[in-house]
């Protein structure tokens, strides 16, 4: 019986060695394994950061341009504006002497 005993307590000592090694394993790849994850994080984040920076300089740029665009348009208007006042003053001023003058 004593023979049995110490078969069975080499069995579980050894298993606890199987077991005593897998989790050895385990515990040194987690720090590999936390690297690997933390470097994706950090690459996806990286990614997103610049996909978003890309997007706020296209709004920025779409913003001024559309400032340019007004700017443009208010400087035109405003030329206008002044051709339209000169040439209804000139008009005016036609219609006057042809009325004053007869013809």
């Amino acid at each position: 019986m004593n023979e049995k005993l110490i078969q069975q307590v080499l069995d579980i000592e050894k298993q606890a060695q199987e077991i005593h090694d897998i989790a050895v394993r385990e515990a040194q790849q987690l720090p590999v394994q936390a690297e690997q994850e933390a470097q994706t994080l950090i690459e996806k984040t990286r990614v997103e950061a610049q996909a978003r920076a890309r997007e706020l300089v296209a709004q920025a740029q779409a913003k001024e341009e559309t400032a340019r665009i007004i700017a443009e348009a208010e400087e035109k208007n405003r030329q206008l504006e002044t051709a339209a006042k000169n040439n209804f003053d000139r008009a005016v001023n036609y219609i006057l002497d042809r009325v004053v003058s007869g013809k």
